[in-house]
């Protein structure tokens, strides 16, 4: 794969209805999905799903980039091959996790900020020369009472902002998350404003900072009702108020927007993004980036057991299929045999 600028590379994960395996979950996260299926998470086991995970059939044609955590872009195959070789010869590109976590705001109850600049620039060097060609940056906003504060925005999106900046320096396409939590009762309607919110001071912060936006994806969450919301709103709803949402506050040059599942259920994140393309009517490729929505499948069937690796793979190849179809708007629930 011949790409020689940061705009095509970014132009390249999200084509065709391709999107982006998140496989960025660090050990404490793993550790937890794997409790749930009775399996230690050890640097072995990791290593040994997400290599059945990036061997999959599904991988070509349906996922472009694969976001890993620093554990896996330095790991080898059962067989030695080193697992990003694995994820090239899927023509997809590997890409990196580079923040480092949640740090409390003083002053700001509820809030937290992103932190991982100090030391960025050589961390950045570093995976620039296992050949990541993507970089990703989250940040977090809660719904709550009195929040999200102008203050926890603005110091996120600054974040962010000075992440894009720096990867781009250093040949890589940011993808910057700026993720408004599901979490709490709150309605869809709160979520617009404070998705609205993040989202504009993301671009000024971007734009101030002089960075390339053709060369830049970004990972925001879907407009939808809080979990604990007593009134949940339909697929259609979330489908117009995300277009609309995004439509008000993202630029026209942007490649590509790849949501975040942000715990919905596999179904639900496919048929959101499938409502939105068949609405259509922007410039951008609206596609996924998916964690859990593609892995949950697979990693039931799969169980730690080598004899269960065909059929784990199986599920993630249908799902990796089925989101790229709702990436081109081409998707119908009849499709979801499993």
């Amino acid at each position: 794969m011949s790409l020689n600028s940061i705009e095509e590379i970014a132009a390249f994960i999200v084509a065709d209805g391709k999107g982006i395996l998140a496989a960025d979950e660090s050990n404490p996260t793993c550790g937890k999905r794997f409790d749930s299926i009775g399996v230690e998470s050890t640097e072995k086991t990791r290593r040994d799903y997400r290599e059945m995970l990036f061997r999959s059939k599904g991988m070509e044609g349906n996922i472009g980039g694969v976001i890993l955590f620093d554990e896996t872009i330095r790991q080898s195959a059962a067989d030695g091959t080193l697992l990003r070789e694995i994820i090239s010869n899927q023509s997809a590109l590997a890409g990196i996790k580079v923040d480092k976590g949640l740090q409390p705001i003083e002053g700001c109850p509820g809030e937290t900020l992103t932190v991982g600049l100090d030391g960025l620039d050589g961390r950045l060097k570093e995976y620039a020369s296992m050949d990541a060609k993507f970089t990703k940056w989250r940040a977090v906003i809660n719904i709550g009472e009195g929040i999200p504060t102008d203050n926890c925005i603005d110091l996120n999106m600054q974040a962010l902002a000075d992440y894009a900046k720096c990867a781009q320096d250093n040949g890589m396409v940011p993808i910057v998350e700026p993720e408004v939590l599901m979490d709490g009762d709150h309605s869809i309607e709160q979520c617009y404003e404070a998705s609205a919110r993040s989202l504009k001071s993301l671009f000024l912060h971007l734009e101030k900072n002089g960075v390339n936006i053709k060369g830049t994806i970004l990972k925001p969450n879907m407009v939808t009702s809080g979990k604990g919301c007593s009134e949940q709103a339909g697929v259609g709803e979330v489908a117009k108020k995300t277009l609309d949402c995004l439509k008000n506050n993202v630029p026209a040059e942007l490649p590509g927007v790849t949501f975040l599942s942000g715990g919905q259920s596999d179904l639900l994140a496919t048929a959101h993004l499938d409502a939105m393309n068949k609405i259509g009517g922007f410039s951008w490729r609206l596609s996924f980036s998916y964690g859990r929505a593609l892995q949950a499948p697979a990693l039931k069937a799969w169980g730690g057991k080598t004899e269960n690796i065909l059929a784990a793979q199986e599920n993630f190849s249908l799902r990796a299929k089925l989101n790229k179809l709702a990436s081109l708007g081409k998707w119908e629930e009849a499709l979801e045999v499993l």
